[in-house]
């Protein structure tokens, strides 16, 4: 295992395995042929390793890393994510700009099944997960304020056919919420509920990575839709006809992500 440096120092740090990947991408499993040349790269991490071994190969002219985020057979219910590890394995390999696709409900009745969010904003009511790399002294206090890249952001939206902002309310899971819980959160006028999006961002922004999430909307929440409720078997199959989108999406973002801006909020952070 990588010997834990001085994490007040970690962002800044140079890489242990040399700069292999300058874009990463945390997703579904069904990203694994995205890439050509693709390498398996065996990594480890303070955190433990990461939901798979990295896929590092070429899209476009870009060199990108591909991590499964509940790892290869899904087998990592969202809570038990090593969201940690998974940001620290790409940092290794040289990646300073993240994208996070994630499957989300809806908690507006404009926004149907198959569209995709760029959020702008989240809101975290998750617990019992490691939330911070800085969790020994010194204590150290990272900004949220604005938790995603602009740069990343401005980029999707560029891209088109997406909505440009909206707040993700992100629960522990793995259970869908009940009716009450959906109605409050949409009476606090957010937009989308996911599983993955916390910590997830919050450690980006500790690692100093640009981080741009994209919400994929596979059903309606509980508190908006008739009937017994979204079922994991809906959720999969929902996302599953999502999937040729998201892929034609991000290969338009990854081919016009500009160089990692040293001087992005983000790599200030």
């Amino acid at each position: 295992m990588t010997d834990k440096p001085d994490l007040v120092v970690a962002a800044a740090r140079g890489t242990s395995v040399g700069t292999m990947a300058e874009i990463g991408v945390i997703g579904g499993s069904g990203f694994y042929s995205f890439l050509s040349g693709a390498e398996t790269i065996e990594i480890d991490t303070p955190y433990g390793a990461p939901s798979e071994p990295p896929l590092v190969g070429d899209l476009d002219g870009r060199e990108v890393a591909f991590i499964p985020r509940h790892g290869a057979d899904h087998r990592f219910p969202p809570h038990r994510v090593n969201y940690r590890a998974n940001l620290w394995a790409l940092r290794e390999l040289g990646v300073r700009q993240v994208l996070g696709p994630c499957a989300v409900g809806s908690l507006k009745p404009e926004l149907t099944p198959g569209t995709f969010v760029v959020p702008d904003q989240y809101v975290d009511r998750t617990w019992g997960r490691a939330h911070t790399v800085y969790d020994e002294a010194p204590v150290v206090h990272t900004s949220a304020a604005d938790p995603y890249c602009p740069t990343g952001r401005a980029t999707v939206i560029a891209a088109g056919n997406v909505v440009p902002d909206g707040t993700m309310v992100v629960i522990n899971g793995p259970r869908f919420s009940t009716r009450a819980e959906s109605q409050w959160h949409a009476a606090q006028g957010w937009s989308v509920v996911g599983m993955t999006g916390a910590p997830e961002a919050a450690l980006a922004r500790e690692l100093a990575l640009c981080y741009t999430s994209i919400a994929v909307v596979t059903d309606h929440d509980a508190g908006i839709e008739t009937g017994t409720g979204v079922t994991q078997d809906e959720v999969f199959a929902a996302f599953k006809l999502s999937i040729e989108r998201l892929r034609e999406l991000l290969r338009t973002v990854i081919a016009q992500l500009p160089k990692p801006d040293t001087d992005c909020t983000c790599r200030q952070s």
